[in-house]
């Protein structure tokens, strides 16, 4: 039996591909073992051409921007609900205690929740597999 939501499946298939656009986005730092070591040449810093202040740079990849503004347009039932399928969909709730998932999401909403989303790194697994489990 699916469990009726305020948020659409759909809404949160949409989710789930711009957060996997997001985490596909971002480099990765910790490749062959060097975790973030950084090294400069610096005969190049020093021939390096000096800016007069501070400029803003353009990203062409605006993803999670994107992204954000998607969760915090929802409606307060409506993250709450994403939450609590993120919940279910980690494993810490099933289906049957959709309920408590959601109240308890609720309770302890205390920051954004684009913020919180976007702070679990398997975000796309969570909401997919949550969706699964509550068969939407």
């Amino acid at each position: 039996m699916a469990v009726e939501l305020a948020l659409s499946a759909d809404t949160v298939r949409t989710i789930v591909q711009k957060a996997r656009n997001v985490s596909e986005s971002l480099p990765d730092s910790y490749e062959d073992g060097h975790e973030g070591d950084l090294s400069f040449d610096t005969e190049k810093l020093e021939s390096a051409h000096h800016h007069e202040g501070l400029a803003e740079e353009e990203h062409d990849d605006f993803s999670e921007s994107e992204l954000r503004e998607i969760i915090d347009d929802l409606n307060v039932d409506e993250k709450i609900e994403l939450v609590a399928i993120a919940w279910i969909g980690r494993g810490d709730y099933d289906q049957s205690d959709y309920e408590l998932a959601f109240t308890e999401a609720r309770e302890r909403a205390s920051s954004p929740v684009s913020n919180y989303l976007l702070g679990l790194p398997l975000l796309p697994d969570y909401l997919e597999a949550g969706l699964e489990a509550l068969n939407l």
